[in-house]
């Protein structure tokens, strides 16, 4: 056990995926011991985890394979709150049904990455709401509030911007997260014999705190462990595109789009977000970058990222319908796709509109291409049917075809009884579903 926990943290170092760590090799020698629980919190901010979420989730998974047992905490009690942690400014509190609602689907979410059912390290998902939401607001002043210093909690720089930012400052409710977050790691320690929590590197203060409150009450060793927050080279928020935030859920990031996001990932980033976000050794993702530098044309990283990080989140069946996807819209053929694959493509792959079929008579397709926005204007429309170069659905349509846009989209020819591609030269499509 010793040396698979010295290589484990070797290899999380080396990956750039430790940000900060208690004592000095005292965390090394606690886990070289013997099988350890560790634990990381996931606040049911939205009804989905995004991207910033993976890599701590990946960080369990990899505990986990070294032997550990790790808990996924959902936030059910500290999401009603709202984390404070260098957030410009108060979170919008949300209802408690609501919050319940986010847990279930983020409960299912980790599921995904670390298993249930392999023993004595076997994976356990809790929610603090069951020991928060039984504490009276006394018992939590007398039993918690009185370990923590204000001082302290003041001097924390998370809250000194807060209360530096004109007009910002911070509510006594936002002030109060840290001791819901220090409860946790004490209340996992006495239920599981928790050792260690990890976190985003914003929560180091939140996790300090708690690693003072099980020594306090429960007179226990613990530590600390954080991994960096993510960012790209160029210095832009990661894990966002200009639909918004990368989900992990399918139905708000379709596949598709998940696995473009890592195709379009800067070569500068690229062999950084193979280290994070696959299980490729460092020795693989070296001989990878090797090559890259050694052949000209496109690096292989990304093509390499995209398909571990496709499969890692939505399984193989996500990961070959997002290939058949990109394969079509690169060739322009659209004859593969299947019924689900148009549905990805209609929620954030192509531009897309509904279409009132029945509107169509005396409607060219110089307006109709001009109006859902797949143009500025008409006169680019009818260049392109000069040299048929505008395709529906595959079929090539000219200068003859612009009065014709009933005929065109007639329902006979729409894909499954309800899509139609239109391709105007090289690199513009529009998905079409009849209303």
């Amino acid at each position: 056990m010793s040396e698979v926990n010295s290589a484990l943290i070797n290899d999380l170092q080396a990956r750039g995926l430790v940000a900060q760590m208690t004592g000095d090799g005292e965390l090394e020698r606690h886990l070289s011991e013997g099988s350890r629980t560790l634990y990381c919190g996931f606040d049911p901010t939205a009804d989905s985890l995004h991207l910033g979420h993976l890599v701590p989730l990946l960080v369990l998974k990899r505990f986990q394979m070294a032997g550990h047992k790790p808990i996924a905490l959902v936030g059910g009690a500290t999401g009603l709150i709202g984390d404070p942690s260098f957030k410009a400014e108060e979170r919008k509190l949300n209802t408690p049904d609501i919050v319940a609602s986010w847990c279930d689907k983020i409960r299912g979410q980790v599921s995904q990455f670390i298993d249930f059912d392999c023993g004595d390290n076997a994976a356990e998902v809790v929610n603090n709401l069951d020991w928060a939401g039984q504490m009276t607001v006394l018992d939590f002043l007398r039993d918690i509030g009185k370990h923590f210093s204000i001082n302290a909690m003041v001097n924390k720089e998370s809250v000194q911007q807060r209360l530096n930012r004109e007009g910002a400052g911070i509510s006594f409710t936002e002030f109060s997260y840290a001791l819901l977050q220090g409860m946790d790691f004490a209340e996992l320690n006495r239920r599981y014999d928790c050792t260690l929590q990890i976190g985003g590197s914003d929560q180091w203060g939140n996790i300090v705190g708690g690693i003072d409150l099980s020594r306090r009450q429960n007179q226990a060793q613990t530590f600390g462990l954080t991994v960096p927050l993510v960012t790209k080279a160029d210095g832009a928020k990661f894990g966002k595109t200009e639909s918004g935030a990368v989900w992990l859920d399918p139905a708000k990031t379709s596949p598709y789009s998940f696995y473009q996001f890592w195709l379009n990932t800067a070569d500068d980033d690229v062999y950084k977000f193979l280290g994070y976000f696959t299980f490729l050794s460092a020795e693989e993702i070296a001989a990878i970058k090797a090559e890259d530098e050694s052949r000209e044309g496109r690096p292989q990283a990304q093509m390499i990222l995209a398909k571990e990080a496709t499969q890692l989140v939505h399984g193989d069946a996500g990961l070959l319908a997002a290939q058949r996807i990109t394969e079509a819209m690169f060739s322009g053929d659209a004859s593969s796709l299947s019924e689900s694959d148009l549905e990805q493509l209609k929620l954030d792959g192509l531009p897309a509109s509904d279409l009132d079929i029945l509107a169509l008579a005396d409607t060219p397709l110089t307006t109709l291409l001009a109006e859902c926005g797949m143009v500025k204007a008409g006169r680019e429309v009818k260049d392109a049917l000069g040299r048929n170069a505008v395709l529906i659905n595959g079929e090539a349509k000219g200068a003859e075809d612009n009065m014709k846009a009933a005929e065109c989209f007639a329902k006979e020819k729409s894909l499954y009884n309800r899509f139609f591609i239109v391709k105007l030269g090289k690199k513009k499509y529009h998905l079409f579903e009849i209303a």
